[in-house]
């Protein structure tokens, strides 16, 4: 049996930025942002201290645009991806190393100030990103079942799986 291994990230913070899309020149949809992480402690002498950390990110393909779509500057966001370590030569022929974490589902917070797709308490909303589907309906509440209306009968000879 072949040893496994976990790749993991999982991070919940605000955006620093706004995110950059941008298309390779094959047309593949590449997006770029940053996520900032508060910790906070208390010191023996009685003494608060936060520590920020920043984490920057990369999505690819229809992930990508959705995160250009839906993401802006400052919004709370919940990430998961895996962490990877890459190096280049820059102008100057100097050796650079980055570290990125490459985005495989998100979800968006929206808060009270903005409105968009809170739901009737307040609270956030889910807009998960699924690489598979396209962008998520919003829901208005968890508690409540879906009322996107479709009435068409579902024939399950028209499921391809």
């Amino acid at each position: 049996m072949a040893n496994r291994s976990i790749n993991k990230v999982t991070i919940l913070g605000n955006l620093t930025r706004d995110p950059e899309l941008k298309f390779t020149p094959s047309g593949t949809a590449v997006c770029t942002f940053s996520v900032a992480t508060n910790r906070t402690w208390t010191t023996k002498e009685g003494q608060t201290r936060e520590d920020v950390q920043y984490h920057r990110f990369v999505a690819w393909q229809k992930l990508a645009e959705l995160c250009g779509k839906l993401l802006t500057k400052g919004k709370r966001v919940y990430c998961e991806g895996r962490i990877t370590y890459r190096e280049y030569k820059d102008k100057n022929d100097q050796q650079r190393f980055i570290t990125e974490i490459v985005l495989d589902d998100f979800i968006v917070f929206y808060d009270n100030e903005t409105q968009a797709g809170s739901n009737s308490e307040g609270n956030s909303t889910d807009m998960s990103a699924d690489k598979t589907s396209k962008e998520h309906p919003k829901k208005e509440s968890a508690n409540e079942p879906d009322t996107q209306g479709n009435d068409e009968d579902v024939n399950p000879e028209d499921i391809p799986f």
